[in-house]
């Protein structure tokens, strides 16, 4: 049995369910419209993970069996109505002129996808910027000015990394608002209003955050990811304010992991500018492996802004297929945490302080976020843990991912140093290149 073998038995051992479909259900009083999630076929029976929707709005999700023989619709709405509650109705408002921006590089397939979805976007006035990270080939310009033209601009980044990305993207856009997402999500119709226009609202307001779903769950390392939490934060809006911090996050602002992730967030374009973007010795593509988004996060808390997460604001997004992939992943959210929040203390001394004051919790939460958990839940309930169990720690999570995420925060704060090392080095060549 080859090592790919042994880990989808791995993976097997942990879980009792196989490919999951996806699908949407939009329940409006006794009626309820039932459809497959983006690019997804027709639901049939078996296993299905759906997302909840009143008036539109997300409100909950939940995983249903449909009987062979029986009608999807029926069956899922009556647990849909049982056990998913009301929205807010209320209007968004009127969001202000947004730039969008999409880091690349190479993926020029799941690009057009994207660029597809933030083009049918109903905000009223946006724009949209691809950055071409260290690009390769010019794959990426040929699509953006090929199928694209006057709609996309296009940027390149010889840098390498996401934040550098990200900051190059921070230059050039003229929004009041700066939105950022990734190349592997399909953006929902309201996606873009529903994130931006609390800044509106809330003059205080410097971060938003929204919802993220799984596009797919056709593969068991797909399935375990969103088993254990995937990348959605809920469907309770929440402003978290340093002014009044949070009584049931002790650890607050450090456990940044809880307010969003970057393929769904927004900045007020000023105060993302004003704490110097982000660090780019963060972030994938560096040997930090991750953690820009928790540092923007972060920085823009520590400067006394506001930070809102809203669920309304959904995309979904396209999770690695393979168990190679799901161990990278482990690996990488272990070492972006300690990346990230050695990135902050590095540009930011006077929180160190606080954080220290925060450590002996910290150190218990990283062991709760990386325990092994067998196939039975933490709190004696019976069977896996399944997907849409956001923020329970009653799912499975094998024993290799445990010790990979263990493994990367040790590895963090050295991957941020050298990627502060890789940064200055490029620095100096670039210098030594213009002199000659």
């Amino acid at each position: 049995m080859s090592r790919s073998e042994r880990a989808q038995e791995e993976i097997r051992r942990f879980l009792d369910i196989g490919a999951v479909q996806i699908a949407e259900l939009d329940l409006d009083g006794d009626e309820a419209v039932l459809r497959p999630g983006p690019g997804s076929p027709p639901v049939t029976h078996g296993e299905v993970f759906v997302l909840v929707r009143r008036g539109g709005r997300p409100v909950g999700t939940l995983l249903g069996r449909v009987p062979e023989g029986a009608d999807p619709r029926a069956v899922l709405a009556e647990r849909a109505r049982a056990e998913c509650g009301p929205a807010d109705l209320g209007e968004a408002g009127e969001p202000p002129f947004t730039s969008v921006v999409v880091a690349t590089r190479e993926r020029s397939g799941q690009l057009a996808r994207a660029l597809d979805s933030l083009l049918a976007q109903d905000h009223p006035r946006f724009e949209i910027v691809v950055v071409d990270n260290a690009p390769v080939t010019g794959e990426t310009r040929e699509l953006v000015e090929r199928k694209y033209a006057e709609r996309v601009r296009y940027v390149c980044e010889p840098v390498p990394g996401l934040a550098a990305a990200h900051n190059a993207g921070l230059d050039v856009v003229g929004g009041e608002v700066v939105a950022f997402t990734d190349d592997d999500v399909v953006a929902d119709p309201r996606w873009l209003t529903e994130l931006t226009a609390p800044f509106a609202a809330d003059p205080g307001l410097g971060c938003g955050t929204g919802l993220i779903l799984p596009a797919r769950l056709t593969t068991p390392a797909q399935v375990l990811l969103e088993s254990h939490g995937g990348f959605a934060k809920g469907f309770t809006p929440r402003t978290y304010d340093p002014a009044r911090p949070p009584g049931d996050e002790p650890l607050f602002p450090f456990t940044a992991g809880r307010f969003g992730s970057g393929a769904n967030m927004a900045f007020r374009t000023a105060v993302l500018r004003s704490v110097g973007g982000f660090d780019p010795a963060t972030g994938a593509g560096t040997a930090a492996r991750g953690g820009d988004d928790l540092y923007g996060f972060v920085r823009v808390l520590a400067q006394g802004h506001r930070l809102r997460y809203t669920p309304y604001a959904l995309v979904w997004h396209h999770h690695r297929e393979t168990w190679r992939d799901l161990e990278t992943q482990a690996y990488g959210y272990g070492a972006g945490l300690t990346a990230y929040l050695t990135a902050v203390l590095v540009n930011r001394p006077a929180l160190l302080p606080a954080f220290l004051a925060r450590l002996p919790r910290g150190l218990a939460h990283a062991r709760t976020l990386t325990a092994v958990r067998e196939t039975d839940g933490a709190d004696g309930a019976d069977g896996p843990g399944t997907p849409g169990d956001h923020d329970a720690r009653t799912h499975p999570w094998p024993r290799r991912l445990s010790r990979l995420q263990r493994r990367g925060m040790l590895y963090g704060p050295v991957g941020y140093v050298k990627a502060r090392r890789a940064l200055r080095a490029a620095a100096r060549e670039k210098t030594a290149r213009g002199a000659r």
